[in-house]
């Protein structure tokens, strides 16, 4: 590890001496590091067992995030495309900082702000991955055929392989998909998602402020990245409160949220199994009756 990281920090014009590296954990997809040489703090990850875009898929969603200006990420100096054996690896800023009471209405704040950042197409360019799933990716014009072609259909096929889709549940997904047009606005703004916003995927760096990590970005309904937020325990209500000052959240919302938490609810079925199924069912019942 340490010659491959001397060579990528030499790439990057850091010579000097590497002083620490420290394992951290907290992820169970790749191995990380903080690792400390003279000239600078980085947080460091590898992985051997992942596709060669992996990471760059990775840095391009922070870069595409950072370019919008609006809400802060770690700077990525350094990642490779693995060919062979050869380790993936990517090198980004350490970010360490404490909570204060502006912290979480500030990220609701800069998300809207970059939710305003958009597209005139949804999707993205580049195959990605949410967790270690591939997710498919093209620009589309219209958000109900995106949602079915490279969000909805491609989990119903990975859950059936994975025979987490009982007879019932599969039938009732499948009319769920047929008839999206029933519920969906077909050209809701195109903004700029970071796509896996939960609350372990964003930290606190200096003087509070709040960076976003480890997107999964596309264009797409803001609502759909609001309705994931919901999903696991929710954030703060100063972070609503702050983003709807900037981007007040359509009265549809409530009709749509479900089938929005629905993608992720099912990504966590195929992860960890039929823990989930409860869930998937509750969202097709109050859809499919």
């Amino acid at each position: 590890m340490k010659q491959q990281l001397k060579y990528a920090l030499k790439q990057m014009g850091d010579d000097s001496l590497i002083q620490t590296i420290t394992p951290v954990t907290g992820g169970d997809i790749n191995q990380a590091y903080h690792v400390q040489t003279n000239q600078h703090n980085y947080f460091v990850k590898q992985n051997d067992g992942v596709p060669s875009h992996f990471f760059y898929f990775e840095a391009k969603g922070l870069s595409l995030i950072e370019q919008t200006n609006t809400i802060a990420v770690p700077h990525v100096y350094y990642y490779n495309e693995p060919i062979g054996s050869e380790q993936a690896i990517i090198i980004m800023d350490w970010i360490e900082g404490d909570v204060n009471s502006e912290t979480t209405a500030t990220l609701g704040y800069h998300l809207a702000n970059m939710h305003q950042d958009t597209s005139n197409y949804f999707g993205l360019d580049q195959h990605g991955f949410i967790g270690l799933i591939d997710q498919p990716n093209q620009f589309t014009s219209n958000w109900v055929t995106y949602l079915q072609q490279y969000r909805l259909i491609p989990l119903l096929e990975r859950a059936t392989k994975h025979n987490l889709l009982p007879k019932y549940r599969r039938e009732k997904l499948e009319k769920l998909i047929d008839n999206l047009t029933n519920w969906l606005p077909h050209s809701p703004k195109a903004s700029l998602l970071h796509g896996d916003l939960w609350g372990g995927n964003w930290l606190v760096g200096p003087n509070g402020n709040p960076y976003l990590i480890d997107p999964a970005v596309f264009y797409g309904d803001h609502l759909f990245e609001l309705a994931f937020t919901e999903l696991f325990g929710g954030f703060p209500q100063t972070f609503y409160d702050a983003y709807q000052e900037v981007f007040p959240i359509e009265p549809y919302y409530e009709d749509v949220k479900q089938i929005y938490q629905l993608y992720y609810l099912l990504v966590h079925l195929i992860l960890f199994g039929e823990g989930y199924g409860a869930a998937v069912d509750r969202v097709l019942a109050y859809y499919i009756h």
